[in-house]
């Protein structure tokens, strides 16, 4: 069955968005909630005794654990640190799991549940959460909450404050007013004794992180006034104690810890170890520092929600922190961690089918009867020392129970439907292996493809590949531990997509047939050279070294080793061409180095030989750049801790090295960019790049040569704005010449110069956006580009396909040159508000994807430049990659690839192999498919031409 090349292409792409959609389904399953919420009233009265009369939580965003227990912690926090030493209060280290990330960790800290990947992107704009958790439970019991602080608290919990005071979070760069938006609400409620919650959440710490790091000297500042605003709270709660009364809790944590780069998200040791502390009159008073005990951080639900006699929130997996209760009766200790143990035995009811054969429900079973028998004792009136060793047999074994289900349930949790995600990546592949046998065939002159659909259909393997995918189906939906989400499909359903990939089997294996030797020659097979094996071996081995999810932690690696060997490769290129060809007959010497026109005699003797070794020259240039970039900034997982040249720039001791190189990288970069712009956009440019080393002073990081290092520093706000006014500038007026080629005029010069001159203004903002260190970042990447398009693409012939996936190479390398990873908490949001005076979301969201991925977006408007400016100066050698040069023909072709290129980190997934190698895979087959469509829609044109 003949198929045209645009329709066969449009299914292919139809069906793969179906597999991603079952794949992404398994990734993110729904969760399972616990049925046990009609007990809710029965507990509220088992838990009407609380422990405290007022608690007063003070959440400070991304506060680290050794800032309060570090070497630093006295100098840090001297307060605090006395409490810790000397206090009544218990200090543990809370770990927090990943994502790590404000709405996530707050959703935990209220819920007692793990929230999932799918939370980051919810972090943009929280909805409200409609799941049980401890603000709820506490307004339903009368409890009157007070909040102060990052207002994802007030979109989390609306309606549920009795007074609060929202403040933005993601304006990172205000850490001043952030937080005294919030303290200053504190004397006047402090005072007052109608609320019985107060909750305050302090974001400057976290602003700090992401401007400087946290290693700043404004760290020590923000902190120091941490620790007063914690002195003056305890302070009033202990003279507002009244005698007789129920004590109060004071609770000091952090939701997330920071990265050594100031970031959070991921999962290393500084971003998940946060301090909490607990000060009560109601504990014991230290003696002296202590090693702090190491708890989960949802473990602070249910240890709140006792304490103040409420229920918890049924699908917490935490467990009671035992050092709450020590001065408490024994039989009260029991009673409260018989019902935290009671909640996690329904809530293991509800999420694992085969609940009695777990080790932690049988204990739990055991101490509930051990604790009856208990009870029967203590009721008799019997005192002994019996009693007491029996019921703290009855505590450990308890204890024991509650470590082991919330371990269970905290692996449950984190468990994937792996059955729908297998089935949705095999899919894909199918449907990806498919198009590229059909590849050659799409491309051909009659644009069409032959696919053996029919014959595929009848055959036996067909129908024999149905049965065991049907009996595949059917033995892993009756022998799951868990409910999968494809099993749960309708059999109508099953038994299509259990045909569909058995036909797709049956077509690949009939086209993978008549691509053998033995099989029917297709015109226009691609013949391969060194070099394109090469390219071809690099992208498909990258793609399936994410297999492994060392390669995923680490892939920055993988980029770097293909990059250095491609350029051995082309290095070998040229030397082939400009000495081993320089041998033959004199007729190949004469067009040794054709130019522009292709004659060789316009060229003195002199720039032929110097134009011979600036191409030598290139590829050892390139891997020198590469080396030295490589140092810059260390990424990753392993080594993202060691010092770099980055950090070496950033301290105050070097700034004056820093301003030099900044200049130095500014004047190249125009250098670089000026020379195909027109003489409007020349003087914006030059202008536009004083404004940002103006920005760069005015924030502090460089220096002006009649400035002091002292001086005090700013926002940068008119600075940034008006480089801004440049930026757009560049672009009105490439954008004007642009349009003006396609209606106006025919004319091929004005359209190339258009299109260069959208590409210096995007250089111009991602100039404004890079911090100082990563501006040579910026320079190699335009130098680089300059030296290959001149001596190397356009003197070695290399055919738009080979370009294509160089360019691609490069910019994946320098997403990492610039210091970026796998890893959310590499995201710098700090530059989304570069010249923005409040929270704007979209630009936000603009600026931080544009920096992030600016390396990859860079070359890819760099190919569409230099293939567009080529084809219209002299005809591009299309060879096999003729689809290639159809694609970039085009704007709408043009916004496709920026957009897989932005989008290529689908959702940040960073960790697991599984999404890795899929969206890699998907990258390639979206790529392809959207080439045949717009190869097609080139051959119908020409055709309508001719």
């Amino acid at each position: 069955m003949k198929v045209r090349s645009s329709v066969f292409a449009s299914l292919i792409l139809i069906f793969e968005v179906i597999g991603v959609a079952l794949f992404l389904r398994g990734f993110f399953p729904v969760p399972v909630k616990s049925s046990f919420s009609s007990k809710s009233l029965n507990l509220l009265q088992l838990t009407k005794y609380p422990l405290f009369k007022r608690v007063v939580v003070m959440l400070v965003d991304a506060l680290r654990e050794d800032f309060v227990f570090g070497p630093s912690g006295r100098m840090f926090m001297p307060y605090t640190r006395h409490v810790v030493e000397r206090g009544s209060s218990h200090s543990f280290v809370a770990k927090a799991r990943p994502p790590t990330v404000t709405m996530p960790r707050i959703k935990a800290l209220t819920t007692g549940s793990i929230p999932g990947f799918i939370d980051v992107v919810m972090n943009l704009n929280s909805p409200a959460l409609l799941e049980d958790n401890l603000i709820w439970q506490a307004k339903t019991a009368g409890k009157r909450i007070v909040f102060y602080g990052d207002d994802t608290w007030v979109r989390l919990f609306p309606k549920h404050f009795m007074e609060y005071d929202g403040t933005t979070s993601f304006f990172v760069s205000d850490y001043t007013e952030v937080d005294n938006n919030v303290t200053r609400h504190l004397d006047s409620t402090l005072k007052r004794d109608d609320w019985d919650i107060m909750i305050l959440h302090y974001l400057g710490l976290d602003h700090i992180g992401h401007i400087s790091g946290p290693h700043s000297s404004l760290i020590q500042p923000k902190l120091l006034e941490m620790d007063d605003i914690l002195k003056k709270i305890h302070s009033a709660l202990i003279s507002k104690e009244a005698e007789g009364s129920l004590p109060y809790l004071l609770v000091l944590c952090g939701d997330h810890g920071m990265s050594e780069t100031g970031s959070h998200g991921g999962s290393s040791e500084p971003e998940v170890n946060t301090p909490l502390v607990l000060i009560s009159p109601a504990f014991k008073r230290k003696v002296g520092m202590e090693k702090p005990g190491v708890v989960e951080q949802v473990d602070l639900t249910p240890t709140l929600a006792l304490g103040l006699g409420l229920p918890i929130s049924q699908n917490s997996v935490g467990r009671l922190i035992p050092g709450v209760l020590e001065e408490t009766s024994l039989r009260d200790q029991l009673r409260f961690l018989h019902l935290n143990g009671h909640q996690l035995s329904c809530l293991l009811k509800d999420s694992v089918l085969e609940y009695e054969k777990e080790a932690g429900f049988e204990q739990f079973r055991v101490a509930e009867k051990a604790h009856g028998n208990w009870m029967k004792l203590y009721l008799e009136g019997n005192t002994s020392e019996v009693l007491t060793n029996m019921g703290k047999k009855v505590l450990k074994q308890y204890l024991e129970a509650l470590a082991a289900m919330s371990s269970a349930l905290s692996k449950q949790l984190g468990k994937y439907d792996m059955y729908s995600m297998i089935a949705g990546m095999v899919f894909v592949f199918q449907l990806l292996l498919v198009l590229l046998l059909a590849m050659p065939e799409a491309l051909s002159g009659g644009a069409a493809v032959d696919l053996p659909v029919l014959s595929s259909l009848l055959s036996l393997p067909f129908y024999l590949l149905c049965l065991l995918l049907a009996s595949v189906h059917v033995l892993v939906c009756t022998s799951a531990e868990s409910s999968c989400y494809f099993c749960s499909l309708s059999w109508g359903l099953v038994f299509a997509a259990v045909a569909f990939s058995s036909a797709m089997f049956c077509i690949l294996v009939s086209i993978a047939t008549r691509r053998l030797p033995l099989g029917p020659k297709i015109r226009g097979k691609w013949s391969l050279s060194e070099l394109d094996v090469l390219l071809l071996a690099g992208t498909i081995g990258h793609t399936l070294s994410l297999a492994a999810s060392s390669f995923v932690e680490e892939e920055h690696q993988t980029w770097y080793f293909l990059l250095n060997t491609l350029c051995l490769g082309v290095f070998q290129d040229v030397c082939r061409k400009y000495f081993r060809e320089q041998r033959g007959s004199g007729e190949e010497e004469e067009h040794l180095l054709p130019s522009k026109d292709c004659h060789a005699s316009d060229h003195p003797k002199a720039e032929i030989y110097s134009e011979k070794w600036l191409a030598l020259a290139t590829p050892p240039f390139t891997l020198v750049c590469c080396r030295l970039l490589r140092s810059l900034n260390q990424t990753g997982v392993q080594w993202a801790h060691l010092p770099d040249v980055g950090h070496w720039l950033n301290s105050s001791e070097h700034k004056m090295v820093l301003s030099l190189l900044s200049a130095f990288c500014l004047v190249l970069i125009y250098l670089l960019v000026q020379r195909r712009c027109s003489w409007v956009s020349k003087v914006a440019l030059a202008l536009g790049l004083l404004g940002v080393y103006s920005y760069r002073a005015a924030v502090g990081s460089v220096l002006f040569p009649w400035q002091h290092s002292s001086r005090t520093t700013s926002k940068g706000t008119v600075e940034a704005r008006f480089v801004y006014v440049f930026v757009l500038g560049i672009l009105f007026t490439g954008t004007k010449d642009l349009l003006r080629s396609q209606i106006i005029t025919a004319d091929a010069k004005l359209k190339s110069r258009g299109l260069w001159e959208i590409y210096s203004g995007l250089v111009l903002l991602v100039s404004l956006l890079f911090r100082a260190h990563n501006l040579p970042v910026l320079c190699c990447c335009l130098l680089i580009q300059t030296l290959m398009a001149q001596f190397i693409w356009k003197k070695l012939h290399y055919d738009a396909a080979q370009t294509t996936i160089m360019h691609y190479w490069f910019g994946q390398a320098f997403f990492y040159f610039q210091g970026n990873s796998n890893n959310i908490a590499t995201v710098d949001i700090s530059v989304g508000f570069v010249g923005l005076e409040s929270y704007v979301e979209a630009p936000a969201i603009f600026l931080t994807a544009l920096s992030t991925y600016a390396g990859p977006l860079l070359w890819v408007c760099h190919l569409v430049c230099y293939l567009s400016s080529e084809r219209d100066r002299s005809p591009v050698a299309v060879g096999h990659g003729c689809y290639c040069l159809a694609l970039m023909r085009s704007v709408p072709a043009a916004a496709y690839i920026v957009l897989v290129t932005v989008l290529r980190y689908h959702l940040f997934i960073w960790s697991v192999f599984s999404p890795k190698l899929l969206y890699e895979s998907m990258h390639l087959l979206l790529t392809a498919g959207v080439c045949l469509i717009f190869n097609t829609m080139e051959q119908s044109h020409s055709s309508s031409k001719s």
